[in-house]
């Protein structure tokens, strides 16, 4: 949820961490700040708002030549935002620095012992009981004593830790929050994720859960709990500095919308052989689908929406039955797993705690899992059974654009693998849907060229404090994910109604003036949309329709249009989103919202 940074090297500490905070601060901006350890001992600065409000707080310390420290950007958690609350964290007697991402879960227990033993605390915050509690055991053994904070404490953590008797070293430590380790020429880094040094390294290594470290400017040494040394692979960024900058857009997500042609062709071409899906090069065998008896689809938001895309796909296509769960209810329930199940588990950053759970509930239970995620080596990559990975590269906005549309097209390329190994698509089929992996790109490059066209819609959506979003079928599906974004990004309330329930209460909300974005890309219920968009045009509504080939009679009713290119109509309803994707960035743009970063929102939830 947080982000974390921590250096030692040759070069002044202060501009590095707050360098890497800039890159880190889609994970958290409540507040951040920084821990110097100096001569004169831990000097930290902090500061509640964002990163700027920090940078010209130091603007007028004397900071230079001091090459050691750690740095935080906070997503609050336990105590409200404040510079009490915000990271870094010291022992009473400053002899310790921490900063930690995750939650822990004894803090209450430890921190009354702690109040006993005549500990003072100076916020309300889990993370200063982290930091007490270490100095606590602090006995001149660094390693030592992280080894048994670790023991003692319980949840979920990525910890940097400063020691004022250790100038040049920095010391870490993971339990299922995420951690990278970045390797220089006489310099080093931890990191929440790899854009924070990515300007100075592009090798790093990846904490494993139990992993403890020991960081100096020219040794990395990694530990198990047992304080054995460990190795662990070095991996080399597939992207480069440049890769996680605004590139010259206006904004992050516009950048990330923009790249999803290319993003589109990244995960689906290496996977598509000889005119077929094709992942062994994953090492997975489409078998393992094919032959399931029901599959079942776990995750949160986003990724659950992109789940009922592919629920769409697989039971049309391959039929094969599909049950989409979100992670923080099915990971509560006792759930019934039927024999012959199989599990797709879809993660952006890998690290979603309530997926991750749900995750290690199914293994414990036999099933087999296939994860979906964005960054290589996450925690939900390493455990699964299998991993097929996005490749979309970093995504910086909070808000989802490419990596969502990334994981909607592999659930596709999936369904089609799976139909085809079932011997349920004739030649032409077959030939049909390789062409249309061909043209989804082709088709989203043509929305996102002549986006200026769904200025006149945005703009009318951005006046009003409420929107409604209508479809059926795979389109059903796909307004959800327009929904969430309109009301995550421009905070206009939006709901996604599959059109055949309007006579179900919903038709009431429609009222003189009100927005309805109506989706009908699936022919098969073209007809019946004609007959949704007439009831809620005959209510007043102002109607925005996305469409694709066929779709005259509507237009006639519309008050907008928005035609997209001719391809078969299981790749429609995924194009549909990107249309809605670009309709909520501009309607946010319209009523001066942050659209990279939405108030209460973070980028990777790593906590419940």
């Amino acid at each position: 949820m947080c982000g974390i940074i921590g250096y030692t090297g040759f070069r002044d500490a202060a501009p590095v961490l707050v360098e890497g905070l800039s890159k880190l601060e889609y994970r958290g901006y409540d507040s951040a700040g920084i821990a110097l350890n100096t001569a004169d001992g831990i000097k930290v600065y902090k500061k509640e708002g964002r990163l700027s409000v920090l940078a010209d707080h130091l603007a007028s310390k004397p900071v230079d030549g001091i090459t050691v420290g750690l740095g935080h950007t906070r997503w609050a958690t336990h105590g409200a935002p404040s510079d009490a609350n915000s990271h870094p964290h010291t022992g009473r007697c400053g002899k310790v620095a921490i900063v930690h991402n995750g939650i822990i879960e004894n803090y209450m227990e430890l921190k009354a012992q702690l109040q006993g033993e005549g500990v003072c605390f100076a916020s309300e915050t889990d993370t200063e009981v982290a930091a007490q509690l270490i100095e606590k055991l602090y006995d001149g053994q660094p390693l030592a004593t992280v080894a048994r904070a670790y023991e003692l404490l319980g949840g979920s953590f990525a910890l940097g830790i400063l020691f004022s008797d250790r100038p040049d070293e920095l010391y870490a430590a993971k339990r299922d929050n995420p951690l990278i380790i970045g390797l220089g020429e006489k310099e080093n880094f931890i990191a929440s994720d790899i854009p924070a040094v990515l300007k100075y390294t592009k090798r790093y290594i990846v904490l494993e859960d139990g992993d403890m470290a020991c960081i100096t400017p020219d040794k990395v040494t990694v530990f198990n709990t047992k304080l054995e040394a460990v190795e662990r692979p070095v991996q080399t960024a597939l992207w480069d500095a440049d890769a996680a900058e605004k590139g010259g857009y206006a904004h992050f997500m516009l950048k990330e919308m923009h790249e999803q042609p290319h993003t589109l062709r990244a995960v689906l071409n290496p996977r598509i052989k000889n005119g077929t899906p094709d992942f062994t090069g994953d090492g997975l065998n489409i078998d393992l689908i094919s032959n399931a008896s029901r599959l079942l689809l776990v995750a949160c938001g986003s990724a659950m929406h992109a789940g009922l895309l592919g629920k769409n796909a697989f039971e049309s296509i391959a039929g094969i039955p599909m049950d989409v769960e979100l992670a923080s209810e099915f990971r509560y329930r006792n759930p019934a797993i039927s024999p012959g199940t199989v599990a797709l588990i879809i993660s952006q950053s890998g690290e979603t705690a309530d997926t991750l759970a749900a995750l290690r509930m199914l293994k414990e239970r036999g099933v087999p899992v296939v994860a979906i995620v964005n960054v290589v080596a996450s925690t939900i990559a390493r455990e699964a059974d299998h991993v097929l990975y996005l490749y979309a590269g970093p995504e910086i906005a909070v808000a989802t654009t490419k990596a969502f549309s990334s994981q909607a097209a592999l659930l596709l390329l999936l369904a089609v693998g799976a139909a085809n190994a079932r011997g349920l698509l004739s030649p032409a089929q077959l030939e049909e849907y390789m062409e249309g992996f061909a043209l989804l790109p082709v088709c989203v490059e043509d929305i996102l060229a002549n986006a200026d066209r769904l200025m006149p819609s945005a703009k009318e959506i951005a006046k009003v404090d409420d929107a409604f979003f209508i479809g059926r079928c795979a389109d059903y599906a796909a307004i959800t994910e327009g929904s969430l974004k309109l009301k995550e990004i421009s905070y206009i309330h939006s709901e996604a109604y599959a059109a055949g329930e309007l006579k179900h209460g919903t038709i009431s909300l429609i009222t003189e003036g009100t927005p309805v974005i109506a989706v009908a890309t699936q022919t098969a219920v073209y007809e019946k949309m004609a007959s949704n968009i007439r009831e809620v045009k005959a209510r007043g509504a102002n109607v925005t329709l996305i469409c694709g080939a066929g779709a005259a009679a509507m237009e006639s009713f519309s008050d907008h249009i928005i035609r997209l290119l001719p391809i078969p109509d299981l790749f429609l309803s995924n194009a549909a989103v990107v249309v809605m994707q670009m309709m909520a960035y501009y309607a946010a743009v319209e009523r001066g919202c942050d659209v990279d970063k939405p108030r209460n929102l973070t980028k990777s939830v790593t906590v419940e």
